[in-house]
This record gives structure tokens, C-alpha cells and sequence, in this order.
């Protein structure tokens, strides 16, 4: 839409703020970037987002939207001449913000698991992850993305994290690939896309942030 002013309050590592930067790409969307620093919240985070003071914010025309999941749809809805990412059938809807919510609800937590705790909590969060991963690697099958032939809501839901599996990998001594190949072939498929990699951050540099919150939360 011509004279939209659009801002995205982000952290450079949040799965979350990537998930917005892969639709804005996807809906070719020019938008400014405001990096965030979590540890010293800034006025304007603040204020667009009083209740959970979190990031990603995406800022449109001065009207804050919240949440990850819930900016990619509204995304999806104001610029819906192109690139879809949620079917327009009732029932496949549902069923793509049940895969998202899927997602939402079991690889963050998880993950965080395996880079905070340790000895058989780290073990529990090993497996329930790649149980998670399998449940996902079964609904997409042999399709292409989740929801088919195109780009839409549960991958941009999904493809994020990809960009933490080396750090989750490294620091709980595991290997997703082992037992998820068809879902490590589809996210390396996924980023020959332009709009998929050039919104993932490089797996070193989220490792070193994950060892970095580890020492400075006495995780490590």
C-alpha cells in the first residue's frame, strides 16, 4: 500500500521478529528496522507495547500490532494482492494456525530447555524436541511447504528456528538432522528463497548469542 509508513521494533536473533521479516519479504514490503535492546527497553517499545513489553512490534501509520503470529496475519490481510500466506479455505485456515500455534506452543520452550538446563531435564527437552519435529515432520509429507505448493503461515511460523538448531545441537550434543532428515531437507530448501534468507541470521552468530545469555544468566 503507496504511503504506508512501516517500522518493525526487533532484535536481530528473535525467532519471532523473523517470522515478520519473512512476510514483509514475502509481500515485498519496505518497512524501517528498529534494533531493540532488551535489557534497556527504549521509550517507543514501551509505548507501543505497554502490555508485554516485547518485541516484535510492527508500527503501522503510528498504530502498534503485537505478537508474532498475530503481525504476520494482520500483514497477510493489509497487503492481500500478493503472496498469500494463509489458504483462503475455512477448514486449511484453521488447520495452518493450528500448526503455527503448534509451533509457538512447543519449539521455543523446548529449545530453551536444552540451553538452560541440564543432566535428564536436558535429556526430556532432547527428545520432546525432536518428538515435536516429527509430528511436524509428518504433517508436511511430501509437499513442498506446508500448506503446498507456495510459501505460507506455518513455514513462516517454522523456519526461524532453523536458524537456532545449530546452537541447540551444539550445546545439548545431538544431531536434528539424525532423526528429522525430510524437515532439514525442506528448511534447506525453504532458504533458496530469497525472502527465507535474507530474514535468518547466521546459525554461528545465534549460537554465540545463546552462549552469551547462558553465561549471563548462569545457565552455562
Amino acid at each position: 500500500m503507496a504511503g504506508d509508513q512501516v517500522t518493525l521494533l526487533d532484535l536481530w536473533a528473535s525467532p519471532f521478529g523473523m517470522r515478520v521479516r519473512i512476510a514483509l519479504a514475502e509481500k515485498a514490503v519496505k518497512y524501517e528496522y528498529s534494533e531493540q535492546d532488551l535489557w534497556n527497553k527504549g521509550a517507543l517499545l514501551l509505548q507501543m507495547n505497554p502490555v508485554h513489553k516485547r518485541i516484535p512490534v510492527l508500527v503501522h501509520d503510528g498504530k502498534p500490532i503485537c505478537e508474532s503470529l498475530i503481525i504476520v496475519q494482520y500483514i497477510d490481510e493489509v497487503w492481500k494482492d500478493k503472496a498469500p500466506l494463509l489458504p483462503s479455505d475455512p477448514y486449511e485456515r484453521a488447520q495452518s494456525r493450528f500448526w503455527a500455534d503448534f509451533v509457538d506452543k512447543k519449539l521455543y520452550e523446548l529449545g530453551k530447555k536444552i540451553y538452560t538446563t541440564k543432566g535428564e531435564d536436558q535429556e526430556a527437552a532432547k527428545r520432546d524436541f525432536i518428538d515435536s519435529l516429527k509430528l511436524l515432520e509428518g504433517e508436511l509429507g511430501d509437499k513442498p511447504y506446508f500448506g503446498g505448493e507456495t510459501l505460507g503461515y506455518v513455514d513462516v511460523a517454522l523456519l526461524p528456528f532453523y536458524c537456532w538448531f545449530y546452537a541447540y545441537e551444539t550445546i545439548g550434543n545431538f544431531n536434528i538432522e539424525a532423526d528429522c532428515p525430510k524437515l532439514i531437507a525442506y528448511c534447506k530448501r525453504c532458504l533458496e528463497k530469497e525472502s527465507v534468507s535474507k530474514s535468518l541470521e547466521d546459525p554461528q552468530k545465534v549460537y554465540d548469542f545463546v552462549v552469551m545469555l547462558r553465561k549471563k544468566f548462569n545457565w552455562a
